[in-house]
C-alpha cells in the first residue's frame, strides 16, 4: 500500500477524531442552552448554530481564509504571535469544528428537550448540583443523543471537502485529507487511488453508521422494557 495513501487516511482521521472531542467539549453546553434556555433571542442562536447545515461550504472557508490571513486584524494578530492557521492542520480544525458544530448539537439538545423537568428538580432536591446533575443523571439519559451526535459530526467531518478545501489547500501530511486525495487524484486521471479512497471511506463511514443505529435501537429498546 503506497505510504501516501496510508498518510492521508491517518491525517483525514486525525481531523475527524480532534474535531469529534472538540465538539463533545463545546457541544454539551451549547446543547444545554438550546434545549432549557428561556432567553427571548435564543432563535437567533439556533440559527447561528444551524447555518453550516445550508449555508455553501466555500462561503464558510472563504471567510474563514480571510480571517486567517495576514491582511485581517486577526490573522495579523495571529501572525504577530507566531500563529498561523491559514494552510495547515490546525486552521483545518477550526474549520472543521464551525463547519459540523449542527451535527453534533442538534442530536444532543432534542434527547436534552425530552427529559421532564422533575427529574431536574428531584435531583436538586436530593442536594446534588447542577453540575452533578448534569453529569451524573442527564448525561446517562441522553447517551444515545451523544453517540448520534459523535457519529454524525465524526462522519460528516471525513467527507468534507468544500472548507478544507478553501482553507487548507493540497498539502500533503498537513492538509490533504482524503476528500481532497480523491478530487486530485480524479483530476489527474488516476482513477484506481481515486477508486481506493472512495471505497474506503464509504466502508468507514457506512460502519460507522450502521453501528450508532445498532446501538441506539437496543438502547431505545432497552428504555421501553
Amino acid at each position: 500500500m503506497d505510504n501516501s495513501f496510508i498518510e492521508t487516511m491517518v491525517l483525514t482521521f486525525k481531523l475527524a477524531s480532534v474535531t469529534t472531542l472538540i465538539l463533545l467539549i463545546i457541544g454539551i453546553p451549547i446543547a444545554s442552552f438550546l434545549a432549557f434556555s428561556k432567553m427571548r433571542f435564543k432563535a437567533i442562536f439556533e440559527t447561528i448554530v444551524s447555518m453550516p447545515l445550508v449555508l455553501p461550504p466555500s462561503v464558510l472557508g472563504f471567510y474563514l481564509l480571510i480571517a486567517f490571513s495576514p491582511v485581517s486584524t486577526i490573522g495579523a494578530f495571529l501572525k504577530e504571535n507566531g500563529i498561523n492557521l491559514a494552510f495547515s492542520f490546525e486552521g483545518l480544525v477550526i474549520g472543521s469544528v464551525l463547519f459540523s458544530l449542527p451535527f453534533m448539537v442538534h442530536p444532543v439538545q432534542s434527547a436534552l428537550s425530552q427529559i421532564p423537568s422533575n427529574i431536574f428538580e428531584a435531583s436538586y432536591t436530593l442536594g446534588k448540583s447542577k453540575l452533578k446533575t448534569m453529569l451524573r443523571v442527564v448525561l446517562p439519559m441522553v447517551k444515545h443523543g451523544l453517540i448520534s451526535g459523535m457519529v454524525l459530526a465524526f462522519a460528516h467531518t471525513v467527507g468534507e471537502f468544500g472548507v478544507i478545501l478553501m482553507i487548507g489547500g493540497n498539502i500533503p501530511g498537513e492538509t490533504r485529507v482524503a476528500s481532497i486525495a480523491i478530487y486530485d487524484e480524479v483530476e489527474s486521471l488516476n482513477y484506481a487511488l481515486a477508486h481506493q479512497y472512495a471505497l474506503s471511506l464509504f466502508v468507514v463511514t457506512f460502519s460507522i453508521l450502521l453501528l450508532v443505529y445498532t446501538l441506539n435501537k437496543k438502547s431505545l429498546q432497552g428504555l421501553s422494557r
